[in-house]
């Protein structure tokens, strides 16, 4: 397998696993920098998988960007590509679909021709795979969404999106982990935080894991807001066998 590399500034090299995003690209990006971490090269501070690539930022005092590069493409002969694992962890993420928390639903399903439960049923029914973390801290970018939920970004951003806010744009849909400006179609809500810096490990979500939404009600939603806020509630976990059949 053909790595390419490149130099991003004078600290950083990005290595480009393929042109095109797939599920099989995105595991040879997570077995690569598994075996990093396993098999540490001093210098290395840190790692960012993305959909085709592996940015890693290091310290040239202490290797040059040439050796580092040697070391990878000897590490690259190393690694058993196969060795994926046989299972996967899927986070389970409450979600509230539709009214005040979801103002777009309606127009993803008239888009579609859908009617707004099958939206729901559609969104609910997919393992979702973290091809990378970006944006703003805790976003996470998304594969495996059923195609015919596939709709284009709003025409007017909001100047104001609620932190938990789902939604959808383009093929991809994601959670806004913070409130923020955004053009994308709201269609429900999680009371779930996916980053809170006063934590010691602030980002709930890591690329290579898997997310799932499961519908709740307005009842449910206000439950767990409130075991949130007193540090009560736990996110669940799930551990499948085999990997996910997925869409994309």
């Amino acid at each position: 397998m053909k790595v390419n590399y490149s130099p991003l500034g004078d600290k950083g090299i990005q290595l480009l696993f393929d042109t095109k995003i797939s599920k099989q690209t995105n595991r040879q990006i997570r077995v690569f920098s598994d075996y990093l971490k396993k098999n540490a090269i001093p210098g290395i501070e840190e790692m960012v998988p993305a959909y085709t690539t592996l940015t890693i930022f290091y310290l040239p005092e202490k290797i040059s960007y040439q050796s580092l590069v040697d070391k990878l493409e000897k590490i690259k002969e190393a690694v058993q590509w196969e060795d994926i694992g046989k299972s996967y962890t899927v986070f389970e993420i409450p979600t509230l679909y539709g009214g005040e928390v979801g103002p777009d639903i309606a127009e993803v399903a008239s888009y579609n021709g859908l009617t707004e439960e099958e939206v729901i049923k559609l969104h609910t029914s997919a393992d979702y795979l973290i091809y990378m973390m970006g944006f703003v801290p805790g976003f996470p970018y998304l594969g495996g969404m059923d195609p015919k939920l596939t709709t284009p970004r709003r025409e007017n951003p909001r100047s104001k999106i609620e932190a938990g806010s789902v939604g959808i744009a383009g093929e991809q849909t994601g959670v806004y982990p913070l409130e923020t400006p955004g053009g994308w179609q709201i269609i429900g809500q999680t009371p779930i935080p996916l980053y809170n810096p006063e934590k010691e490990d602030p980002i709930l979500l890591s690329a290579g894991n898997y997310l799932r939404f499961v519908p709740i009600d307005k009842k449910e939603f206000g439950e767990i807001k409130e075991a949130v806020e007193k540090g009560e509630y736990q996110v669940k976990k799930v551990v499948k066998e085999g990997e996910p059949d997925e869409i994309s």
